[in-house]
């Protein structure tokens, strides 16, 4: 068995870049592409630092010391926010978006996180360095590849925390020192780490971030915008969208609006299964589709 067989079991999955499902499955996201100008420009000044340099020579004369500040910063970036707004989606799109953007082929590599509590010894250390053994075998010389720790709280918790096992502390200071060994790689690979809780992420981890990003529940345009989409040819006037919106909003939900996963994936499910297969989708079962679902709860 290959060494690259030997390391799948840490991984949720390993796909080549640029990707078709995720760049369609971004092209769905609300709020996508102002996302993505924002990461980019982060994403491509660690991604290509030959034409930082290019770029100074060109500019300024010759290549200015602000070129070696930016080549070694590391190469992490954080989204962090609440449980269904699009966190996973939007990395997995930016990562392939940034491949065909650069003209350059990659990988995205999700690493498994469920080795947490499962007993096995030395398993987080173990997971870690597997991951970024892989990642950096793939981040080749015109080849950049990412890694996404999806639920990183599960893997990076804070080592202050007084329950947290040596394991899990070895486990962190791993991921600390691998990330900061993978800035000798020039620009060939990525880290994205995503998180419903920031605050029981290490404290070391999120000071060694490039850019972190704020995700947050849809505002009230945000899920006309979302309604307005998926239930296009149901035959619903404005008025009526906007109730639509309101029930959905926290005003009507003890202070807690719907996230997009619970529009697209409880709401909207729920409503056509009232009716579905003998009766079209009116506004009076998207209401009381609405009454039904309690918005998913925040996490802390």
């Amino acid at each position: 068995m290959s060494d690259h067989a030997k390391t799948e079991q840490y991984f949720e999955y390993i796909r080549e870049l640029p990707d078709v499902a995720f760049s369609k499955r971004a092209a769905s996201l609300v709020g996508f592409e102002q996302r993505y100008e924002r990461a980019a420009g982060t994403f491509k000044l660690i991604l290509d630092p030959d034409g930082v340099r290019a770029w100074s020579k060109k500019q300024h004369g010759r290549v200015l010391p602000l070129c070696e500040v930016l080549e070694d910063r590391h190469p992490l970036v954080i989204f962090e926010g609440d449980v269904g707004t699009g966190k996973t989606a939007t990395a997995e799109g930016i990562a392939s978006r940034l491949a065909a953007d650069l003209r350059r082929d990659g990988y995205l590599l999700k690493l498994s996180t469920r080795v947490r509590g499962s007993g096995i010894h030395a398993g987080m250390t173990r997971t870690i360095h597997a991951g970024f053994e892989r990642l950096s075998a793939e981040a080749g010389k015109r080849r950049i590849a990412f890694l996404l720790i999806d639920e990183a709280d599960a893997i990076a918790a804070s080592r202050g925390t007084d329950q947290m096992h040596q394991e899990e502390k070895s486990g962190v200071n791993t991921l600390i020192q691998r990330l900061d060994d993978l800035r000798g790689l020039g620009g060939r690979a990525m880290v994205i780490l995503t998180t419903n809780r920031v605050g029981a992420v290490d404290e070391a981890l999120v000071r060694r971030a490039a850019l972190r990003i704020r995700f947050d529940r849809p505002t009230a345009e945000e899920r006309a915008e979302v309604l307005r989409g998926d239930l296009d040819g149901v035959g619903l006037s404005d008025s009526q969208i906007r109730e639509l919106v309101a029930r959905t909003g926290p005003d009507h939900n003890d202070g807690l609006g719907f996230t997009f996963s619970d529009l697209r994936l409880r709401f909207i499910p729920d409503a056509v299964l009232s009716v579905f297969p003998d009766k079209p989708l009116t506004f009076d079962e998207l209401v009381r589709a609405a009454e039904r679902i309690i918005p998913s709860p925040e996490i802390k």
